[in-house]
């Protein structure tokens, strides 16, 4: 027993450890989206299935002695996609659907090794079982669980602040290399009053179809519909929950893998233990989970903290997953089927991964897919509960308190889809795809009176206000009404503003040439004068058409414009040196940071767009994260100086408040009067290393709230 539980732990530890490795090592490859995890995750559960049905396969159509020798050649042939380390041909070019490029480059990296660490778990329980007289493989599906949460923790804690990216990726080959030869010495082990090795069955000569001979341990097919609903329901909860919670802050590791343990937990509990899940207990907690997160997604708590929100959102998940992995493991089958019971559960998670990563983004105009998980999780406790003739919900059917229920779940469901129409009503324009969900509001349209029933409009208009939304965040705001006012700066981009007072400075010498790394609304076209030349680089194809079609920034502009589709840290790496007075980085994705475009290679490409006196200005403005020691470190390593200016938040004028680093090589910049008066130094980090490709560490730079930030 200790072998197989020290070989499935030691796979499921490598199973879950390369998540996090090649998924940062391709972030900056795909603009550092929170879609570049979501699309990753849904590799691994379609990988994670293959696996399974390979295991299945395996144990039940090849001959025992054959069993091992194919498994172990394969393994021995999945050496040869080492180091895992992706290939630049990868990189994307242009502007497309990253999706099928992201899932092409994990299949030929990674595709191989990680489809025979998905199978060894089903296999080696398998073997474990047809082994011995007496035995309960699904202890070992406990210690594969433990060995992928381990994999997952230690990686936020002792790997990324202390390995580069690239070791990651190296270690890793060196540390599968090693478990192929622990495989393989568990493959030949000798085997106890068994011959050969088949699973379930102490003589498979004798009767080599075990499905004939106990029909009675079948499964019906409605409780293998309900084993895969049961996993697609908790999957789909595990990347729309992800989802929400990382987009609006950074798609790091250290948030992908907080909801991803949590999920593991409840795979380790509920089938470690027949104690851990306590029915009538979770069942209650459900309830309340659910309607906490229907709350949460409500507008008014939109922008609620994140001290509330990442707390709430974990706890929801887990309560979830304990009820949908906790009825998992009280409908297993006997040990027989037990490759047949994780080929469904497999399929389940993937369906949910294709449902949230495939289906919900060409599906929904807005990222609704987890209010439909919860939905579906709601109706499926009510399924489980109908179906069991042992719970009191069963015998109580058409009695008060099983209408109750049964009335509670029916409100949940139209709440959440009330929900969802307020949100489409709220928004001029909802479109999404997969760099997340962009919303136009008109916040303030003309004033309409009416009188004696007829609609008059008032002699006083106003103008209105038309915002762009990604997520909860705002990127941008416009006046609507006379061109003086349409040609206003707004938001984070006021005259006060680091970027509008590093545009001031370069403006005084004459015609000048901008960058912006993030279109937004095209809010920094309003500084353009005849003469000038604006460069905007944006990856995301629906912020070019928004800004084209419901703003004018661009059309109203006096300068001339370009637009650079793709990801700009690409772009600019490629194109020949673009002499920018002024190279603006404001390409936040939600509030999430791309981490690529703040490592100091980054910088070293931008200076190389710049003009001798060009300035580099980086918006940190961010709840979550300080971002400030980390640009001024980066510009420290590359020998520049660098200031940061916080402007006040002006209503009246749509100006929010801001803070910008401006970086440059000429001291003459910061002798400038008004950048002096509005500049202050920067606050260092004591110990923070330099951000650079091959490493970061979202958590030195986390804003910790204090304990009241919790009652605030």
């Amino acid at each position: 027993m200790r072998l197989y539980a020290l070989a499935t732990f030691v796979s499921a530890f490598l199973l879950f450890q390369v998540q996090p490795v090649i998924a940062k090592l391709i972030l900056p490859w795909f603009g550092g989206s929170a879609s570049v995890w979501i699309t990753c995750l849904l590799f691994f559960q379609l990988v994670l299935l293959l696996g399974y049905s390979y295991g299945h396969w395996l144990i039940h159509y090849v001959r025992p002695t054959w069993q091992r020798r194919m498994h172990v050649a394969l393994l021995a042939a999945s050496t040869l996609a080492l180091p895992i380390i992706p290939r630049d041909a990868w990189k994307p070019a242009g502007w497309e659907d990253p999706t099928l490029r992201i899932l092409s480059l994990l299949a030929a990296t990674l595709g191989l090794p990680y489809l025979l660490l998905s199978s060894t778990s089903p296999i080696l329980q398998a073997w474990y079982a047809g082994s011995r007289k007496a035995s309960e493989p699904y202890r070992l599906f406990a210690f594969s669980n433990a060995g992928s949460l381990v994999g997952l923790l230690s990686y936020p804690i002792g790997v990324e602040p202390f390995v580069s990216v690239r070791h990651q990726a190296a270690g890793w080959s060196v540390a599968y290399v090693a478990l192929i030869v622990l495989l393989v010495w568990v493959a030949f082990l000798p085997r106890e009053g068994v011959r050969g090795s088949g699973f379930g069955v102490r003589e498979k000569t004798r009767n080599p179809n075990p499905e004939i001979r106990i029909p009675s341990l079948l499964p019906t097919a409605s409780v293998q519909l309900l084993w895969m609903a049961l996993a697609a329901c908790a999957s789909t909860l595990l990347l729309a929950i992800t989802n929400h919670m990382i987009q609006n802050v950074a798609a790091v590791p250290l948030l992908w893998i907080v909801p991803l343990s949590l999920y593991l937990l409840s795979f380790i509990l509920c089938f470690g233990s027949k104690r851990a899940y306590r029915r009538n207990v979770f069942l209650r907690l459900l309830a309340v989970a659910l309607a906490g997160m229907a709350c949460l997604l409500s507008p008014q708590f939109l922008n609620a903290r994140l001290t509330i929100l990442i707390p709430a959102f974990s706890a929801g998940l887990f309560v979830c997953c304990m009820v949908c992995h906790g009825e998992l493991a009280r409908l297993k089958p006997h040990p027989s089927r037990l490759t047949s019971f994780y080929l469904m559960v497999s399929l389940g998670g993937a369906l949910g991964g294709v449902f949230v990563g495939l289906v919900a983004p060409r599906l929904f105009r807005g990222t609704f897919e987890l209010q439909v998980g919860m939905a579906i999780c709601a109706v499926l406790a009510l399924v489980v509960l109908h179906r069991d003739p042992r719970s009191v919900f069963y015998r109580a059917r058409w009695q008060p308190s099983w209408l109750l229920v049964v009335a509670l779940v029916v409100a949940l469901v139209a709440n959440l889809a009330f929900g969802i129409h307020q949100e489409m009503a709220q928004a001029r324009v909802m479109v999404r795809n997969f760099y997340g969900t962009l919303r136009i509001i008109d916040l303030t349209p003309p004033k309409i009176v009416l009188i004696q029933g007829e609609a008059v409009r008032s002699l006083e208009l106003e103008p209105g206000e038309r915002k762009l939304m990604h997520g909860t965040i705002d990127h941008g705001l416009q006046f609507l009404g006379d061109l003086d006012r349409r040609r206003q700066p707004t938001s984070y981009y006021g005259p006060s503003s680091g970027v509008g007072l590093a545009l001031r400075e370069a403006e005084e010498r004459g015609p000048v040439r901008v960058g912006v790394i993030g279109l937004g609304p095209g809010t920094l076209a309003t500084y353009g004068r005849p003469g000038d030349h604006y460069t905007f680089y944006e990856i995301n194809p629906l912020v070019i058409q928004l800004a084209g079609t419901e703003f004018s920034f661009l059309r109203d502009c006096l300068a001339q414009i370009s637009i650079v589709p793709g990801d700009a840290r690409l772009a600019l790496e490629r194109q020949p040196p673009q002499g920018f007075d002024v190279l603006a980085v404001d390409a936040f994705s939600g509030d999430a940071i791309p981490v690529h475009l703040l490592t100091r290679e980054a910088f070293a490409v931008y200076f190389r767009q710049l003009s001798s006196d060009g300035v580099v200005a980086v918006n940190v403005s961010n709840r979550y994260v300080n971002l400030q020691p980390v640009v001024v470190r980066a510009a420290e390593s590359l020998g520049k100086q660098a200031v940061v200016i916080v402007n006040a938040e002006n209503e009246q004028r749509a100006i929010s408040r801001a803070t910008w680093v401006l970086v440059s090589r000429r001291r003459a910049f910061f002798e400038a009067d008004f950048i002096k008066q509005a500049s202050a130094p920067p606050r260092q980090l004591a110990g923070l290393r330099v951000w650079t490709d091959d490493y970061s560490n979202l958590l030195r730079v986390m804003r910790v709230p204090s304990p009241l930030s919790f009652f605030r």
